[in-house]
């Protein structure tokens, strides 16, 4: 419809009858003159607003289905989250609980060794493939560290401080090949030398080439001047191997350390030294030896020994005459 003065008046007409018709509708209540006229437009148009309002209907649904199922997914996220929180506490908390069982057992070794430690735990490691067999701590110079101290941990000899720095230090292990301990076995107090030979057993040099060992001894440290690098009583290892004595000047074991040179945690660096040296008494006890089972033979009459002598004695009065006795065959 084009805008012109006729249109303008048509529409101005149609407003003052539609606003005539809603005063009247108002007025009239439920004998309203046009009630008829609007029960048959709900009669018309009624299918219409119900196929539209089932057409929008799912439309609605749909989004406010979409909508709840982002705020599950929130909830889902957030319950994960706990989830992993709890994990990772409970991870945590297990952790914990092992560190606090090796620091108890470093302490208790600490205690019957005399020596005076400093906690620390291991940060990083070397390159045990290639180069050296290293460990670095998280205790340096500020926490009293210095070059040249012994290190160990709640089984025994970890190794010794080679590098500090001042929040941080560099530890030699045991088993790395460069490395060299005095050491004497427990009982006899024969002194050798250890040396690391990286995931094998350390290869222990006897000074006494007739010196007698069998596997299952014992080696400590044997201690070094002024205590470093090596404080004396630290447990070292186990024999597992003797070489057989060929009549040379010394003779070699082989030793099966204490330590777990691929599972450190938490160490312990010796800053004093004890008053005392503690000998043997840092060894942990001896493991019982197993019982060997023994097989008892136990011989039994045999049970049909009492029907062989009633047969010999019906079979004699079969004959005629008086059963034998063993005295009567012996003749």
């Amino acid at each position: 419809m084009r805008d012109t003065k006729e249109s303008r008046l048509l529409l101005v007409l149609l407003i003052a009858v539609a606003f005539a018709l809603i005063t009247v509708d108002i007025r009239g209540g439920e004998n309203s003159p046009v009630d008829g006229a609007r029960r048959a437009a709900a009669t018309v148009f009624g299918p219409i607003e119900n196929g539209v309002s089932g057409a929008v209907n799912p439309v609605g649904n749909a989004v406010s289905a979409v909508r709840d199922s982002g705020e599950r997914h929130d909830r889902l996220a957030a319950l994960e989250k706990e989830n992993a929180a709890l994990k990772a506490k409970l991870g945590s908390d297990a952790r914990n609980r092992s560190r606090l069982a090796q620091l108890d057992r470093m302490l208790k070794l600490a205690g019957e060794g005399q020596y005076g430690i400093k906690g620390a735990q291991v940060i990083a490691i070397g390159a045990a493939q290639g180069f050296s067999w290293t460990v670095t701590i998280d205790a340096g110079s500020d926490d009293g560290i210095q070059r040249d101290m012994t290190v160990l941990n709640a089984d025994g000899l970890v190794g010794r401080v080679t590098t500090v720095g001042p929040d941080s230090a560099t530890v030699l292990l045991a088993n790395d090949p460069d490395f060299t301990v005095g050491a004497r076995m427990e009982g006899s107090d024969e002194l050798g030398f250890a040396a690391g030979q990286g995931d094998r057993p350390l290869r222990v040099q006897l000074l006494n080439g007739k010196a007698q060992v069998k596997k299952g001894d014992r080696f400590v440290t044997f201690g070094s001047q002024s205590d470093k690098p090596f404080v004396p009583g630290v447990p070292v290892g186990v024999v597992s191997r003797v070489d057989p004595s060929g009549g040379d000047l010394t003779r070699t074991v082989y030793v099966t350390p204490y330590v777990g040179f691929t599972k450190l945690d938490v160490v312990g660096v010796v800053v004093q030294s004890p008053k005392k040296d503690p000998r043997d008494a840092v060894l942990p006890p001896k493991p019982k030896p197993t019982p060997t089972p023994t097989v008892t033979v136990t011989v039994t009459p045999s049970p049909t020994g009492g029907a062989d002598a009633r047969g010999r004695e019906e079979d004699a009065r079969g004959r005629g005459g008086e059963p034998s006795t063993d005295d009567d065959q012996l003749q």
